[in-house]
């Protein structure tokens, strides 16, 4: 079975449009739909905006429904320059900009739970979400996702995140999720599309091509889903 996350309805509506078999179940106030897309066993979840709701729905997902892996999908703010509205980023890796005990002599964002700051995502899924992304003729990049509870909108943030941790994109859960699927010995992947440019423009950017981004978003899974399907069983 494949776990898939998203934080806003817009993020998982157009999977549940094409998912057979629904079965909704309602967990800690949040539903979990399980069913089939395209013959894959799959349950997606909306978690809400933010890391705690994030590493909730996640932690849930695990224990409930023992996903194979976890694909956590959506938006995300463009902190690398090169990305454009609508591109694709896949996480090389996933961290949180925002936990910070560097007071202790730890570097910022470092997860003691884990040992890193850096989580890594499961290599293969990361192989197939680009290869699916040629194939909807989209742009995609692979690189560094860094989450943190605020919207970044100020081009000074934009450049530490980059600065600080080399990120490619901005958002509000994917570290999160890494993180509890990395205590569960569950593999992950990040898969973003850009809705934003992560500076002063994003207040606008966002809600007007929000949409489109998360469409981008879904159309890559779609196309992910056979082959995600046959490695993770």
């Amino acid at each position: 079975m494949i776990g898939i996350i998203g934080a806003l309805d817009i993020e998982i509506k157009g999977l549940l449009a094409l998912m057979a078999e629904r079965r909704d179940r309602k967990i800690c106030g949040i539903t979990f739909s399980a069913g089939k897309i395209g013959g894959v066993d799959v349950v997606t979840a909306v978690c809400g905006v933010g890391k705690v709701f994030a590493a909730m729905c996640a932690t849930v997902m695990c224990v409930k429904f023992k996903p194979r892996l976890i694909v956590n999908t959506g938006v995300a703010g463009g902190v690398d320059n090169a990305l454009r509205i609508g591109d694709i980023l896949v996480s090389d890796s996933a961290l949180q900009h925002d936990f910070d005990t560097t007071a202790f002599g730890d570097p910022r964002g470092w997860i003691q739970a884990l040992e890193t700051v850096n989580i890594p995502a499961d290599r293969p899924a990361v192989d197939i979400m680009l290869s699916a992304a040629k194939k909807a003729g989209l742009k995609a990049y692979r690189g560094i996702v860094a989450s943190g509870d605020c919207f970044v909108a100020e081009g000074e943030q934009k450049k530490k995140l980059r600065d600080d941790f080399g990120a490619s994109a901005c958002e509000m859960e994917g570290g999160a999720i890494a993180a509890v699927a990395a205590i569960n010995l569950v593999p992950y992947v990040i898969l973003r599309s850009i809705s934003d440019g992560a500076d002063g423009g994003a207040p606008t950017d966002f809600p007007t091509f929000c949409k489109l981004a998360a469409g981008n978003s879904i159309k890559v899974l779609t196309y992910a889903l056979p082959e995600l399907g046959r490695r993770y069983r």
